[in-house]
């Protein structure tokens, strides 16, 4: 008998290719996959016109934020439906995200005088940015102990994406992908590692837990890169197209706000 009410995370730091194995997943299982916006989504809608790397401390929060009322919402909408549903990352995934900027800097993707510059002159600063993160995590591990009833984890296989968007450092892919393992075990949720190519992650992942395949695995995953490709494509030429130089006062803002 096929596995029921399952609320799987599909856990991993950047460019692990989480997204297409959770969308991959959900194609070839049927099970429906939590459909709240990315984060590059959110930063089109509330803050047009920006870059990841160009953010300050007020708007990551606020990004942040926005994603975390996306997912709560989304996977409230699927348990109420049909009981089970797979998750891309999770609000821990977030929290964990937050918490690993705290150690590596606020915008590790940026350019080494912004790092130094923001390093030094965000000192202040850290001091409200560790317990808003702390708070943060404390709701964030109560939702994920409830919410979810397993975790896989897809460890760093392969070099960063080059598209030019990423807003993290390699340093910080090591980082967060060693937290999010002690994350969601200390929460008693201990992650399933899945490694290979996306047609032998979705095999392990759909035997381990006896899921139901619908659409031929080969299938599910070609589907899944064709719909995330259009997607990101589309996302990152409405980046380009309302990106604006910032201001000197913004510039400064950046550097000296953590």
């Amino acid at each position: 008998m096929h596995r029921k009410d399952i609320r799987l995370v599909i856990s991993g730091t950047y460019s692990t290719g989480k997204t297409t194995t959770a969308t991959a997943l959900s194609i070839a299982t049927g099970i429906p996959l939590i459909n709240a916006l990315s984060a590059r989504e959110i930063l089109t809608d509330i803050y047009p016109g920006r870059r990841f790397q160009d953010m300050n401390a007020t708007e990551l929060m606020a990004l942040g934020l926005k994603r975390f009322e996306e997912r709560i919402r989304e996977e409230a909408v699927l348990y109420k439906g049909k009981g089970s549903f797979i998750s891309d990352g999770s609000v821990l995934n977030e929290w964990i995200y937050g918490t690993v900027r705290m150690k590596v800097g606020l915008n590790p993707g940026s350019k080494m005088f912004h790092r130094v510059a923001k390093a030094i002159l965000g000192i202040p600063g850290r001091k409200f940015y560790k317990k808003y993160m702390d708070a943060y995590g404390q709701v964030a591990k109560i939702h994920s102990q409830l919410w979810y009833t397993d975790v896989v984890h897809l460890p760093v296989e392969f070099p960063m994406s080059a598209d030019g968007h990423r807003p993290v450092s390699e340093r910080y892919r090591t980082l967060s992908d060693e937290e999010l393992i002690k994350g969601f075990s200390s929460i008693g949720k201990e992650p399933k590692l899945i490694s290979g190519s996306q047609e032998e992650r979705l095999e392990q992942i759909i035997k381990q837990y006896n899921l139901p395949v619908v659409v031929p695995i080969k299938e599910a995953v070609a589907r899944a890169k064709t719909i995330i490709s259009s997607n990101r494509e589309s996302v990152s030429r409405k980046i380009i197209e309302q990106y604006n130089e910032p201001t000197l006062k913004e510039k400064i803002k950046f550097i000296t706000e953590f």
